[in-house]
């Protein structure tokens, strides 16, 4: 991709995650992740329906009249993007391919916390960390996001969930909002998971497109694994067949639900031909 086509693909994706994060998004996030806690910013005359625990006894025998503390949230925090770049996020039968919406949502989620003056990091990974930008706030440094999302080359076409989870544990030493981007096509990751989620605030965003959950029945046909390359002639006249692969993607999907849930983690499932926005404001809301 040239410069210019690159450019013009970030820029629309501004235009239209910033519109949403702007006029939608902003006050739910904000709402939804609350600051490490209060911070004292002022004193100002007592008003009726003050709590009086707030007042400064201080100020109040100087002026010989009723004083309270003034509180600010402290509003400090760092999200940190997850996005799983292996070989099946590649995949997508409708409009979109599920690494296109995935990029979406992670602008979405950049520009929101951008308003509240929050820092922002990457980790791209594969079956290894493909590439981490560490937190950084402003408009800038999240079109540097954009832009590697789009256009990044992963190495690694293969999904390693638990070692991107570790890196993560081991690069943030303060608790931070993560969001995992995935098709959670993954194992052995539970106690990982549950390691990360004891100290930071984790929400799993699941993309998958409507075809990956059954094989439909088309003959007999080369597939191919995006993730290991592998080719192989598949029978998919053969009930037996589909209703094994069936069982076999239920089963990622709910080892993903369940060990996210048993770790008091979040969980947001999207399919590429649903609104992310009405997913992610639902949860968001859920929330707060």
């Amino acid at each position: 991709m040239d410069t210019k086509e690159l450019l013009k693909k970030v820029r629309k994706i501004e235009i239209k995650t910033r519109r949403l994060s702007d006029h939608i998004f902003g006050g739910e996030y904000h709402s939804t992740f609350k600051g490490r806690g209060m911070t004292f910013s002022e004193v100002r005359q007592y008003q009726f329906g003050d709590d009086v625990r707030n007042i400064d006894w201080n100020v109040t025998a100087r002026y010989n009249e009723p004083f309270v503390k003034v509180f600010e949230e402290e509003r400090e925090l760092t999200m940190m993007l997850m996005v799983d770049i292996s070989g099946s996020e590649l995949f997508g039968t409708e409009q979109q391919f599920k690494n296109e919406v995935v990029t979406e949502i992670a602008a979405t989620l950049a520009f929101s916390a951008t308003q509240n003056n929050d820092k922002i990091g990457l980790i791209l990974f594969s079956d290894q960390i493909e590439l981490y930008i560490p937190p950084k706030k402003g408009r800038s440094h999240v079109l540097r996001i954009i832009r590697e999302l789009i256009e990044f080359q992963p190495e690694s076409k293969q999904t390693n969930l638990a070692e991107a989870l570790k890196f993560m544990q081991n690069v943030m030493k303060k608790k931070a909002i993560v969001f995992v981007l995935s098709d959670f096509i993954a194992d052995d990751y539970e106690r990982t998971m549950k390691i990360v989620s004891g100290k930071h605030d984790v929400t799993g965003i699941r993309v998958y497109d409507k075809r990956e959950e059954n094989i439909p029945n088309i003959g007999v046909v080369q597939m191919q694994d995006e993730e290991t390359g592998e080719l192989m002639l598949v029978n998919t006249t053969s009930k037996k067949v589909r209703e094994n692969y069936a069982k076999f993607y239920r089963g990622k999907v709910n080892y993903y639900k369940e060990t996210f849930s048993r770790s008091g983690a979040g969980v947001i499932d999207c399919r590429v031909d649903e609104s992310y926005v009405k997913k992610l404001l639902g949860y968001f809301k859920r929330r707060s």
